[in-house]
């Protein structure tokens, strides 16, 4: 991670720190000893904007029925130039990857263009292709949302879709969706907040 620029890294639920881990960190070692290490994805992700999970299989699903587009490390590099946000990449375990209810949690996932013969890389191959590829991003002007607000976002259209009497069965996945456009979308501050009016309209209407 030092080689790039980058020191804040985050393990969840990680084994013990010894033997071939430490030797592996060699000159990075107190970042290894330093960095947060907690229970639960929930944590790992409470402070940050946009949540990009990493994937070897592209258009994966995290529902029968939804799919997630995948972009490559220059795309999301480009799409987020010149914003002003914190972005985390998740990198999932390194012999099954994520779990369905890890990946309902991502805004977007990532994939690394790779061999179709063996698509898969080790976490740390992977890592290092991100951290390249991002090294060179620069904080721009354009704020992003924080993570807190789009939340606040998320649930209120939850709100909505029980009063319209949305299907309760369509409930999980309408929402995930919705969370996967605005999470593609970059939406700023006053954008949130004006998705917000609009949602507080339709609800006194209900009324």
């Amino acid at each position: 991670m030092e080689n790039f620029g980058f020191d804040d890294l985050v393990l969840v639920n990680p084994c013990k720190l010894e033997g071939q881990a430490r030797a592996m960190s060699c000159h990075a070692r107190d970042l290894l000893e330093r960095c947060p290490k907690v229970d639960t994805l929930e944590e790992a992700i409470e402070d940050t904007d946009i949540v990009i999970g990493t994937s070897g299989i592209a258009g994966i699903k995290t529902d029968q029925h939804i799919r997630m587009p995948a972009y490559t490390p220059s795309k999301i590099r480009d799409k987020f130039r010149e914003t002003n946000g914190k972005i985390a990449f998740l990198f999932g375990r390194e012999d099954n990857g994520f779990t369905r209810e890890e990946l309902k949690r991502c805004d977007m996932i990532m994939t690394i263009p790779t061999s179709e013969k063996y698509p898969i890389m080790n976490i740390s191959h992977a890592a290092t292709v991100t951290m390249y590829e991002m090294s060179n991003l620069e904080i721009g002007e354009r704020p992003i949302a924080d993570g807190f607000d789009l939340q606040l976002l998320y649930d209120h259209f939850e709100k909505v879709l029980a009063d319209i009497k949305h299907p309760k069965h369509k409930m999980e996945k309408t929402s995930i969706m919705l969370k996967r456009i605005f999470g593609r979308a970059e939406l700023t501050p006053r954008e949130v907040q004006t998705l917000r009016g609009v949602l507080r309209d339709i609800q006194r209407q209900k009324k």
